[in-house]
């Protein structure tokens, strides 16, 4: 009966596949129902397959024991009570009545996984857990039956052997979001949730189950932009809007940059907005006004390497009577980037709130790397900071005697 109401319940991403795939990768995020869906694969593969061999392997056999079989959502819990011949904690041992048996193992423990064979391998968290070995281990003995496979189920870490995995064609991936799961979830859990951590990268990865990586030389790194996270700025002495401009429309024109920054009383640089995306010129210079009159800012820095004076005409089309200053770039942009990348390490910048699309590319932008287009969203975050920096350090100063 209790698969019979799974088969009815559960949503399509839930269902093991059909076709030909060797691991199903489950990317999920917290609350999805990750661990019961593995536990009803496992458990379905058992009961139809008589005197199987499964492993379970958690990234600690406390983890495998307390969440994969006696957890919430593990297998004594899917698992009908007259199909379960023993369960031996101590030893990790799950026996059904037709033979089928399920070894736990811990992934800190992988030569373990020397000798013991199996039909299918359940690995859980794999992202969390302390190594690759128990990973490498599984497949030597990963050999009973004619189709053994592997379930993976785990919230998205910038891991290599996750990374490896997006990259094999025998795999099937499902992605999943804590909201989908939000009929079995409280509202004020959920609620709470959303409000701390939407936007964040410890929310994007625990939450919306995307996969953030660093890219090797990248001149900012997300635990780096984590650390310099803050909610609300204090009293802003001076805001600037800073323009990347595009001059083209099309559909492989690049982005404007449209980025708004502010330094406080305290003397730090507090990142406010990214309101980057693709414009006409017209476009662009009402979208980086309006963001100009709602933060109450000061001036418009724009480059005009490409536009000219045209980038000024068509801003003050728009606002005669705005205080514009043009900024030519003279260096490449890793160069330009660099000083203000250094000001990040130092602490002086704060990003207010989530600025996920502007981080991305500020985790992706390293000096050589041409995976980035044209990196239009750290231009304008880099005119920005360098205006702010640089006036501070020409403001007149008191020496007290």
């Amino acid at each position: 009966m209790s698969r019979l109401c799974w088969l009815r319940t559960a949503r399509p991403q839930q269902l093991t596949p059909p076709g030909d795939w060797r691991v199903w990768l489950i990317l999920a995020g917290r609350g999805w129902g990750k661990t019961r869906t593995g536990a009803e694969d496992i458990a379905a593969y058992a009961l139809w397959n008589a005197g199987a061999r499964i492993g379970v392997i958690a990234p600690t056999f406390a983890d495998a024991r307390d969440v994969c079989v006696e957890g919430e959502s593990g297998l004594l819990r899917v698992l009908p009570p007259a199909c379960v011949a023993a369960w031996h904690r101590s030893t990790g041992d799950l026996l059904l009545f037709n033979g089928s048996r399920i070894k736990l193992y811990s992934a800190d423990q992988p030569e373990r996984l020397r000798g013991p064979q199996h039909h299918r391998v359940w690995c859980d968290e794999l992202g969390a857990w302390p190594g690759r070995g128990a990973f490498d281990q599984l497949w030597f003995g990963l050999r009973l039956g004619r189709d053994p496979r592997v379930v993976v189920t785990t919230t998205p870490r910038n891991a290599p052997v996750i990374r490896e995995l997006f990259q094999r064609k025998d795999v099937r991936l499902t992605h999943g979001r804590t909201m989908d799961n939000a009929a079995h979830l409280a509202p004020r859990v959920l609620e709470q949730l959303t409000e701390r951590y939407a936007g964040t990268r410890l929310g994007r990865q625990e939450l919306d189950a995307e996969l953030l990586e660093d890219t090797d030389g990248a001149l900012w790194k997300r635990q780096m932009l984590d650390l310099c996270r803050v909610q609300t700025a204090p009293a802003l002495r001076r805001v600037v809007v800073a323009i990347d401009p595009a001059m083209s429309n099309g559909a492989a024109s690049d982005e404007t940059g449209i980025v708004a920054a502010g330094r406080g009383a305290d003397g730090m640089i507090y990142v406010l907005a990214d309101w980057s995306g693709k414009f006409s010129p017209e476009g662009w210079a009402r979208r980086a006004v309006l963001l100009h009159q709602d933060l109450g800012a000061q001036m418009i820095v724009a480059e005009v390497n490409a536009g000219g004076d045209l980038v000024e005409r068509v801003v003050r089309q728009i606002a005669p009577q705005i205080l514009f200053k043009p900024v030519r770039a003279l260096r490449g942009k890793a160069e330009r980037a660099l000083p203000v990348a250094a000001l990040y390490e130092q602490g002086r910048v704060r990003h207010v709130g989530a600025l996920a699309a502007l981080e991305d590319q500020m985790c992706r932008f390293a000096p050589g790397n041409v995976a980035v287009k044209s990196p239009d969203r750290v231009d304008a975050l880099v005119w920005a900071v360098t205006e702010l920096s640089e006036t501070a350090r020409g403001e007149p100063r008191v020496r007290v005697l």
